[in-house]
């Protein structure tokens, strides 16, 4: 199984949004083959920051990182896109991505 873990900056006028900017993503990815867990959750020290937490099968997290609705929401100009202040971080212990492209994964036996 994969865990992925990655915060987001949320602009202050979106935050309160966030959960309806994001559901179309949400609803389509808990949906996916082989998700076992997808959550979001707020930061209790910072209103305007989610923490999205992932868990697939080792062999549908690539699937899932290439698939339409995640290349459609996290586009330029996408939904996601649109309403945060940088580039989501990827919180991994074993790589600490700059972008989309870098996908954090923590390997659980």
């Amino acid at each position: 199984m994969i865990f992925i873990v990655v915060k987001f900056q949320v602009k202050p006028e979106k935050a309160e949004e966030w959960p309806q900017i994001t559901k179309e993503f949400t609803e389509a990815t808990r949906a996916e083959p082989g998700n076992k867990w997808f959550d979001w959750s707020r930061s209790l020290d910072d209103p305007n920051e989610y923490v999205l937490v992932e868990a697939f099968d080792d062999d549908a997290a690539e699937a899932h990182v290439k698939s339409d609705h995640f290349q459609k929401a996290t586009a330029d100009g996408g939904p996601m896109n649109s309403a945060l202040v940088s580039t989501p971080k990827i919180i991994s212990r074993q790589i600490d991505g700059e972008g989309w492209d870098e996908m954090g994964e923590l390997q659980v036996g």
